[in-house]
């Protein structure tokens, strides 16, 4: 069974028709999915800025500096005199040389 040479041919173009509509469908797909990416790469880096941000400020109002100049102007504590320090034993280190 042959086919006419017009038919062939029709056939031909339509299928290198097809062939070139996926590619390009693919190609377009490939393009989409490289913009998500490089989406998510700047918000992974802001996020990353932002969190590292955060850490500095952290920082910041965690220093003794800090926690020592609010603890004197909100609840008004001071620095202990020397005859004022009273020094602890730590019980974990009684217990230890009690069991040697």
């Amino acid at each position: 069974m042959r086919l006419p040479g017009t038919l062939m041919a029709t056939l031909a173009l339509a299928v290198l028709l097809a062939s070139l509509s996926m590619v390009t469908w693919r190609q377009t797909r490939a393009l989409e999915d490289l913009a998500d990416l490089d989406l998510l790469r700047r918000e992974i880096s802001l996020l990353t800025a932002e969190r590292n941000e955060l850490g500095n400020r952290i920082q910041v109002l965690e220093s003794r500096g800090r926690v020592v100049a609010e603890a004197r102007e909100r609840l008004g504590m001071r620095t202990p005199d020397a005859g004022e320090i009273v020094w602890l034993a730590d019980p974990s280190e009684d217990w230890q040389q009690v069991s040697r």
